[in-house]
């Protein structure tokens, strides 16, 4: 690894910092937001300790709460609080941002409580995050959209600035190869390199610059989506991105805080396990195919109550419940857990620091 750097490092030099409005990042990462409980403080604080952008998801952050079953919402605003100040006790003063999903219900408490606590970026995708900016108001947290098409950043960059006087701090662009859910089709999803993808990469980053420098800002992208090495980075910062947003490598630290189950499931998986899925929530998504999914597919698992995740779930309707299968994965039961994971968590092999990880990006 220390060859490879010193390679690499010749050819193009130290990477420049991230930069999103006043806040710099030392190392251009930022560690993607993954949900329930796999990215909360442990991870988040770790990651912006050494010098990248730490994210706590939010989707049911709340799910180790003694009134989680009878108080979701509750639970999980009362966590969003509680994590974000002790991953700022971990991170010395780095960079804190959280992932909250636009279809989360109660969307806007879950917005004010991070500003409350004082979280220095929100990213928001699952939806464009319309009414962002207004649920933010003047607080100094950096507002940065998911968007997987040039359209969608037109909408999003128009909207706020018409409505709100307000352009994005920065643009994450979430291509097709990331983990969770997804925002293509399946039929596109089923046809990847048709896509041609690095094409609209290309086409969003020369759309967000045009929009920068009609109004004399400057709006960093950042390229999200099957990210796993320094290499991969740097062919997103070539074609003209500020940074890469990167989950799935950073499942199999040390610092992750899911169960180290979990982990192994990534470290065992091969790459004809990861597969597309559809979702109970309605979106396609990427996971490792196991024996609940399998089971899955042969018909509906019974669920109880509600937990209050998504808007776009039926409750009664659904082939299982999300929340459920992403418990059990965070607490290792991973027989009976929906996997997400990027396309690349095949290429895992062991664990590693969160540490060493942002030294080879660095």
């Amino acid at each position: 690894m220390g060859e490879y750097r010193k390679d690499r490092e010749k050819q193009m030099g130290n990477v420049k910092p991230l930069r999103i409005g006043d806040l710099s990042a030392r190392v251009p990462v930022i560690q993607g937001g993954m949900g329930v409980g796999v990215s909360l403080s442990s991870l988040a604080g770790n990651v912006a300790k050494e010098g990248g952008i730490g994210v706590i998801s939010t989707a049911q952050i709340g799910y180790r709460e003694p009134d989680f079953d009878t108080d979701p919402i509750g639970a999980n605003l009362r966590a969003v609080g509680t994590e974000i100040a002790k991953a700022r006790e971990i991170a010395k003063g780095g960079i804190l941002g959280v992932n909250i999903m636009v279809a989360t219900r109660k969307y806007e408490e879950y917005v004010k409580a991070a500003v409350a606590a004082g979280i220095d970026l929100i990213i928001s995708g699952a939806g464009l995050p319309m009414d962002l900016p207004k649920i933010v108001g003047a607080a100094k947290t950096k507002l940065a959209p998911i968007v997987s098409s040039v359209k969608s950043a037109q909408v999003i960059m128009r909207y706020w600035w018409k409505k709100y006087n307000r352009l994005p701090d920065a643009v994450v662009i979430e291509g097709p190869l990331a983990g969770g859910h997804l925002g293509f089709h399946k039929e596109q999803l089923a046809d990847i390199e048709g896509l041609h993808y690095d094409e609209e990469v290309e086409a969003i980053i020369a759309q967000v610059n045009e929009t920068a420098a009609e109004h004399g800002a400057e709006i960093p992208v950042v390229m999200a989506g099957g990210i796993y090495t320094r290499e991969d980075m740097e062919h997103y910062l070539e074609m003209g991105a500020s940074g890469v947003q990167m989950a799935t490598r950073f499942v199999t630290t040390y610092e992750c805080d899911a169960d180290p189950a979990y982990k192994q499931s990534y470290i065992d998986a091969k790459e004809e396990d990861i597969v597309i899925v559809q979702s109970p929530v309605g979106m396609p998504g990427r996971a490792i195919l196991n024996p609940f999914m399998k089971r899955a597919k042969e018909g509906r698992i019974p669920h109880e109550k509600c937990h209050l995740c998504i808007s776009t779930c039926k409750g009664a309707e659904t082939p299982y419940c999300i929340t459920d299968a992403l418990v059990n994965a965070v607490k290792g039961k991973v027989d009976e857990a929906l996997l997400f994971c990027g396309a690349n968590a095949y290429r895992a092999t062991h664990l590693e620091h969160v540490k060493d990880i942002l030294g080879e990006f660095a």
